[in-house]
């Protein structure tokens, strides 16, 4: 997968500032950030990337007296996740009720859901407060005999998750191909792979999927939620929930407003620091 690597420069420099610029930038479909003395590294995928958009969020950066310049190079092409993959993480628990490791670092006690994640990337594992929020919220749900969509599978921890705690089947898709084929692969370490299909492609895919789904997953950010939720929608059965994160407390507001626009209801949200997470009927 491509990056642009964008060094945004702070001026002047504040911590504050450096949280807003990621903020914004994230809105714009940046994905990672790094500090440096003058502002942040930020990297998005080239195929996502538009100059255009990142303009328009710094357009309107809130701090006064605040100057944000940036440039944009091609980021270097190696594996961007070469300490994590060798590292891996400790075991991450959710509510004593679900525990989530890798293959290095086994839990020390038992829970009733373990999932076993061989990642390469952080973000999808537990540790991102999205992905916690909307693990809490499947603990919480009666998912027996459910059919689930992942829009966005990453790891696939989500469908994981989903199967064992009963759910039917499990689509999940994703944009990149080392996504779909990872999560792929976990679903055979959870011996949940024989109900669990992963495809590769954007939103569009769901035209070839056939059926109704019970209950849509999207752990994605806002642009793509608010471009995609009218396609979500259309993949809904009747009664069906949608669980939406991946985007800031800020932007909830306008979530809200385009799910209703398509016939959707607000039941639930919560939020963990900046982030947030939104629970929708049909």
């Amino acid at each position: 997968m491509k990056y642009f690597e964008t060094e945004f420069t702070i001026s002047p420099y504040s911590s504050d500032a450096s949280d807003m610029v990621a903020a914004l930038a994230g809105e714009a479909g940046f994905e990672t950030f790094e500090e440096t003395e003058t502002g942040l590294k930020g990297y998005v995928q080239q195929s996502l990337f538009s100059e255009e958009a990142l303009r328009d969020v710094l357009n309107d950066f809130p701090f006064e007296g605040v100057r944000i310049t940036y440039d944009i190079h091609e980021a270097e092409d190696r594996d961007w996740n070469e300490q994590w993959e060798q590292e891996g993480f400790e075991p991450i628990t959710i509510k004593d009720r679900l525990v989530i490791h890798d293959g290095r670092h086994l839990p020390e006690a038992s829970f009733p859901v373990a999932i076993e994640i061989d990642a390469k990337l952080a973000f999808g594992t537990g540790t991102h407060e999205t992905t916690r929020m909307i693990c809490v919220t499947l603990l919480d749900s009666d998912l027996h005999d459910k059919r689930i969509l992942d829009c966005g599978t990453g790891t696939g921890i989500l469908s994981i998750c989903a199967l064992k705690l009963g759910a039917r089947e499990a689509i999940g898709y994703d944009i990149d191909e080392w996504s779909t084929d990872n999560a792929r692969h976990n679903a055979v370490i959870n011996r949940v792979d024989d109900r669990f299909q992963s495809l590769l492609g954007d939103a569009t895919i769901l035209n070839k999927v056939e059926g109704a789904f019970d209950l849509v997953l999207a752990n994605i950010n806002r642009n793509i939620l608010l471009a995609d939720l009218p396609l979500f929608r259309e993949k809904m059965a009747p009664g069906g929930r949608l669980i939406l994160s991946g985007f800031y407390t800020a932007d909830s507001q306008m979530l809200m407003e385009k799910a209703a626009s398509i016939g959707l209801r607000l039941l639930s949200q919560k939020k963990d620091n900046d982030w947030a997470c939104l629970v929708f009927s049909t």
